[in-house]
């Protein structure tokens, strides 16, 4: 099993003025495991090249912040891109992410 040390976005809302919230991007940084690694390419007829998505499920040990605020979770930096979270499962202590396409953010 790989082991993984990178950084996940939380989206998290924040007050700008009185009464207007708007996403803010908190970035924590998280090691565990990588328990599955797979990519497919989604061709559409609209676009001239191919998407990558990937099918990733990267597990980790969540603190407490990762813990109270997984459904804020929007991004994981995974080889270099930042990759949409699809989906978290909560498996205390750990967190498992699954991946989708690049995040677009």
């Amino acid at each position: 099993m790989a082991k993984f040390f990178g950084k996940v976005g939380y989206g998290l809302q924040v007050e700008v003025v009185l009464g207007v919230w708007e996403d803010s991007i908190v970035v924590k940084e998280y090691s565990g495991d990588v328990l599955r690694n797979s990519r497919k390419l989604m061709t559409a007829s609209s676009t001239l090249n191919d998407n990558v998505q990937v099918s990733n499920e990267i597990s980790i040990l969540a603190d407490p912040f990762a813990n109270e605020n997984f459904l804020a979770i929007r991004y994981i930096e995974y080889m270099g891109a930042k990759w949409k979270v699809e989906s978290v499962e909560v498996q205390r202590p750990r967190l498992i992410l699954s991946m989708g396409g690049v995040y677009n953010g």
